[in-house]
């Protein structure tokens, strides 16, 4: 009995850990057409938000940010207002069930609106800062 009562605490204590808080923040994911950059809306039941692509192929890619230990060059982002910069990081936003943003449509995602063009993704943020992604290139603005 007790070893079954212990055994209930623990799954409750596990529960509780996992379960979200009111609050949680949340992922988006969409990719272009082509496949070749997923990104990711970050939000939180506040006010705080941020956009990462990540460009699997890129054939000039951003330099290495000053200090970067991890991956550089072809991850790219921003918060709501501010400008957008190339980041260093240890992960990705690839995603096989990322929503594809077809090209020719535009979506808003919180504060960013990002349009889809054979020619890249384009997207900025509520101060009309942020980037162009395509194969060849990446501009932040």
């Amino acid at each position: 009995m007790r070893r079954l009562a212990l055994g209930a605490l623990a799954v409750s204590a596990l529960l509780v850990a996992v379960a979200p808080a009111s609050g949680a923040s949340s992922i988006s994911w969409f990719k272009t057409p082509s496949k070749n950059i997923y990104c990711a809306w970050f939000h939180e039941a506040g006010s705080r938000q941020s956009l990462r692509c990540d460009v699997g192929r890129l054939t000039h890619p951003a330099p290495k940010p000053h200090g970067c230990q991890f991956d550089w060059g072809r991850s790219f982002g921003m918060d709501a207002t501010g400008r957008a910069s190339a980041l260093c990081v240890s992960d990705s936003v690839h995603d096989k069930r990322a929503k594809t943003l077809a090209y020719g449509k535009t979506r808003k995602y919180g504060s960013f609106t990002c349009a889809s063009k054979t020619s890249g993704l384009r997207c900025s943020n509520r101060s009309g800062h942020g980037f162009s992604l395509n194969r060849d290139r990446y501009k932040l603005f």
